[in-house]
Formats: C-alpha cells, sequence, structure tokens
C-alpha cells in the first residue's frame, strides 16, 4: 500500500494507525505549502487533492481520514481497533466523527487557514480557537474516567490525538482528562515511532 501524508497533519493519525497495525507500507510525503497536493500525478489518484490518502494494493484508494480509519478496523480486526462492545463501537465513531469534522473542520480550519472565511483573520482565528476549546470541554466530560475514548485504545483515540498534538502546538490548554490522554498516548510505542519520523520530539 502507498500512504500520502504531511507530517504534523491530521494524517499523523492514519500513519499511528498503520504503524500499530504493523503494515507494511511505501510512505509518500507531499508538501502541501510547495502546492504538491495539487499537482496532476497526485489529483490523479485523490481528486479533492486532500490528505490523507490511502492507495491499497488493488489499486483503489481512500481519500479521508474517516473511511481510512473506518477500513483499517475493518480490514484488521484482530487489531481490535473498534471495541467488541457495539454501544463502545458506536461511540468510537461518534467521537472519531466529532474530532475530524467538528473540531478539525470548523475549529482548526478557521485557525490554520482563515483566508478561506473572509478577511478578518484575526477574528476568524479566534472563533476556530474557541470551537476548538468548547468541542475539548465537551470531550474531557465524555472520557472522565476511561484512559482511551472508548475504553480501550481505538481509531477515535488516532483523530483524538492529532487534534490533541495541534492543540499544543498553538498552545491552547488542553482541560485535564484530553491533557492525560494526549500524555498516555504520547507513551504508546507506535506514537513514538511516528512522531520521531515526522521529525517531533
Amino acid at each position: 500500500m502507498k500512504f500520502y501524508m504531511t507530517p504534523g497533519s491530521c494524517s499523523t493519525g492514519i500513519h499511528i494507525l498503520l504503524e500499530e497495525i504493523g503494515l507494511v507500507f511505501e510512505a509518500y510525503v507531499l508538501n502541501l505549502p510547495r502546492g504538491d497536493h495539487l499537482k496532476p500525478e497526485y489529483l490523479a489518484i485523490n481528486p479533492n487533492g486532500t490528505i490523507p490518502t490511502l492507495l491499497r494494493d488493488d489499486g483503489t484508494a481512500l481519500t479521508d481520514f474517516v473511511s481510512i480509519a473506518t477500513w483499517l478496523a475493518q480490514q484488521y480486526p484482530r487489531r481490535r481497533l473498534l471495541p467488541d462492545d457495539p454501544a463502545l463501537a458506536d461511540e468510537a465513531r461518534a467521537m472519531l466523527d466529532f474530532c475530524t469534522r467538528h473540531i478539525h473542520g470548523e475549529g482548526f480550519r478557521r485557525v490554520f487557514t482563515p483566508e478561506r472565511y473572509g478577511p478578518n483573520r484575526e477574528t476568524t482565528i479566534a472563533e476556530g480557537r474557541a470551537i476548538a476549546a468548547s468541542a475539548f470541554e465537551a470531550i474531557d466530560r465524555e472520557i472522565a474516567g476511561r484512559d482511551y475514548a472508548a475504553g480501550a485504545f481505538s481509531i477515535a483515540d488516532a483523530a483524538l490525538f492529532y487534534v490533541e498534538f495541534w492543540a499544543d502546538k498553538i498552545g491552547m490548554d488542553l482541560p485535564a482528562n484530553c491533557a492525560a490522554h494526549y500524555a498516555r498516548m504520547k507513551t504508546r510505542p507506535a506514537v513514538r515511532q511516528v512522531l520521531a519520523e515526522e521529525g517531533y520530539r
């Protein structure tokens, strides 16, 4: 398989899942500021020009975080990337969706690409940070008393980790349970390996 990624981006979460499973894959690093994601050869694989992309052995591509994470959980059930309990599995999927679509899509997108939302850059960034902060407070209540988002490590934790990572990098204070989850994730061997490979200490 071929994995198209950018260090420190949302693709870091998928990178973690790939390493947790122990898959052999070819990694292709895209430089977003340079426009690698808009080059014809990449658009032929992912017409949306987004990351991450996982090109499977059969030549088909998965082109968003949710579809890749869900496919990995289904394809490698022995790795238990979704809980066996149906209710907890639903919670993991809901958390995955909330992190990728709301915290990332509504919050951090405003922080990192405020130009998409009009001329008032500072107001847009502040709005994005407020959206993310409110969402982390909601997650903090949900994961109280748990080591991971749905009890044991799952695809939800990979998504939660990358938005926690972003919060850390821009100086946002995480609420207590999220901060503990973030610290716990950084002790996992696969996470430590991925951060090292992507250039983070």
